[in-house]
Formats: C-alpha cells, sequence, structure tokens
C-alpha cells in the first residue's frame, strides 16, 4: 500500500486514456485484492475528470462487485449520466479481465448558500490520547514483528484509536443503551497533500473504507482480521457536506445500527478537530463467519 502521503497523491493520479476513459494502477502489497478504498477513490477522480470545474462532489454511493486483481492496472470508463445547471451526474465502472469489478455513481453540484445546521460533535479525547493501529494490532495480539509490518503497510495513513463500546484495550466510550456497536478514531493522512480539494476528498475516500466494517463486529467478539472471518465491502455511501482537509485530524464516529444475513451496516459521522461536521459515511459488508 502506499508508504506516504506522496505515494497516495501518485496512486490517485490515473492516467487519461481517451475521452471519459481512464487508467489506474496500484501500490506494491501483500494483499491479494486491491483495497478498496482505492478502488473507490480512484473512480471518484475519474468521474471528476469529467464534469465542469467549479463544481464539487456531494455524494458517492458503490458497489464493490469483484475482488481487484493488485497484479494489472483497473480500466475506469466514466458515463456522462446527467449536465445540469446546478448539478451533474456520473457513473463509473471499473473493470479488470474483461469484467466490471465496481461500480460508483457521484453527483456533483455548484456551491450555493442555504439552510445550515448539524450534528453536535462528541466530547471525545484528542488524537494524542488514542493509540496507533500498530500499538493496537500488538496489544491485542503481543505479535510486535506483525504489528511492524502492519504500521509500514499502511503508513500514509496516520490513525489514533480512542475505543469501541466493548474492547477494553482502549478507551471506553460512554454508555448508549441504543447503540450497542460502536467505535471512534482520529484519522489523517500522514503528511503534507497540497492545496487541491480534489486530491482531499479522493484521500479521504480511500481512508474511509479502512475502519468502517470493524464497527459491526463490535458485539460479536471478533475481529476483521479474524481468520473465523470472511469480511468483505459490499456498498459503500458518501455525503460530503462541507470541504476540509484529509491531511489534518478528522474524527471517525462510527456505529453500527443492525447486523444480520452475514452483513453488517456500519455508519459514521466525520468531525473536523474544531467540531465541523464535514461528512455522513455508510457502508454494508460482508462479515460471515466461516466454517471449517
Amino acid at each position: 500500500m502506499p508508504s506516504s502521503a506522496a505515494e497516495l497523491v501518485e496512486l490517485l493520479d490515473i492516467e487519461t486514456l481517451d475521452t471519459n476513459l481512464f487508467r489506474g494502477g496500484s501500490p506494491d502489497t501483500d494483499r491479494q485484492r486491491v483495497f478498496g478504498g482505492q478502488v473507490a477513490a480512484q473512480a471518484l477522480i475519474a468521474g471528476i475528470r469529467t464534469v465542469d470545474a467549479g463544481l464539487g462532489v456531494h455524494s458517492l454511493h458503490a458497489y464493490f462487485l469483484r475482488p481487484g486483481d493488485t497484479a494489472i492496472p483497473i480500466i475506469y470508463d466514466a458515463e456522462r449520466i446527467r449536465d445540469g445547471r446546478s448539478f451533474e451526474t456520473r457513473r463509473v465502472v471499473a473493470r479488470q479481465h474483461g469484467h466490471p469489478i465496481f461500480y460508483l455513481t457521484a453527483n456533483f453540484q455548484r456551491p450555493e448558500d442555504g439552510f445550515e445546521h448539524q450534528d453536535a460533535m462528541p466530547e471525545v479525547p484528542g488524537p494524542d490520547e488514542g493509540m496507533t493501529f500498530a500499538q493496537l494490532y500488538e496489544l491485542r495480539s503481543g505479535d510486535k514483528r506483525s504489528a511492524s509490518e502492519w504500521a509500514k503497510e499502511w503508513a500514509a495513513l496516520d490513525t489514533r484509536y480512542l475505543g469501541n463500546s466493548s474492547y477494553p484495550g482502549g478507551t471506553h466510550l460512554a454508555e448508549d443503551a441504543d447503540r450497542r456497536a460502536r467505535a471512534q478514531l482520529w484519522v489523517r493522512v500522514n503528511g503534507e497533500l497540497g492545496d487541491d480539494p480534489v486530491v482531499h476528498t479522493a484521500a479521504f475516500t480511500y481512508a474511509s473504507d479502512l475502519t468502517l466494517l470493524g464497527a459491526a463486529l463490535v458485539p460479536h467478539d471478533i475481529e476483521i482480521g479474524s481468520p473465523e472471518l470472511m469480511p468483505a465491502s459490499l456498498d459503500h455511501t458518501i455525503w460530503f457536506h462541507r470541504p476540509f482537509r484529509a491531511d489534518r485530524w478528522w474524527l471517525y464516529d462510527q456505529w453500527s445500527p443492525s447486523a444480520s444475513g452475514g452483513r453488517g451496516l456500519s455508519l459514521a459521522r466525520v468531525f473536523t478537530e474544531d467540531g465541523v461536521l464535514v461528512a455522513t459515511v455508510a457502508q454494508e459488508g460482508l462479515i460471515r463467519r466461516r466454517t471449517r
């Protein structure tokens, strides 16, 4: 995976092949399939490159259809669904080996004034009081070497885990009888991304897929990397409320309202450090228990 912010930016800079047609590569990795956040971010970039200047993405809706092959490029074919005065809509299909592996629909809007309100940010410790994922991995597994390898694999992202509603290794969240499955963490890209808002939007999209499904497992005493579990992202949605920088800390306030039928649904609010609600994310994923 990208080991720095610069490598992440390079990964997101997909190649233009023809009108509405693009190609994206994958970084060197030991993973057997392409990280879902990578496909979503590259597909979003493909859509962005086909809309008029001055429009910003306000929502995306995506389906993961097949595992991506890390050994070959991904072809992104953008379709111009609608061009209006205020909104433009794009549908992007990602293909490998002659088959679609991912579909994304994104809607773009020209900036305008309107009504304003937002949820209040929950009271949480700051990033310095959270645990890095390497520290958390080592605490849970006792395997310092594997923790170090995990940290190297995901070095482009700086994550500080605050805790969840059941695991004693992190800070316990305040009890909430209405939400049994919750997790909170701070995230940022580990390095400077520059000032292009498109890069920040795509980098956030990349990072948004890393931890969300794990919230659905909080009440079930099993972790996303367990050999007893078959996890996979099925669909992913982001609503972008306000612009923000992905290379500054943002709080990922996650909860899962339901798990059933081998699937788990997770939702999240995204706040900047100064309490601005900048995005809402939803994901349903496969959390199938392996049978031996």
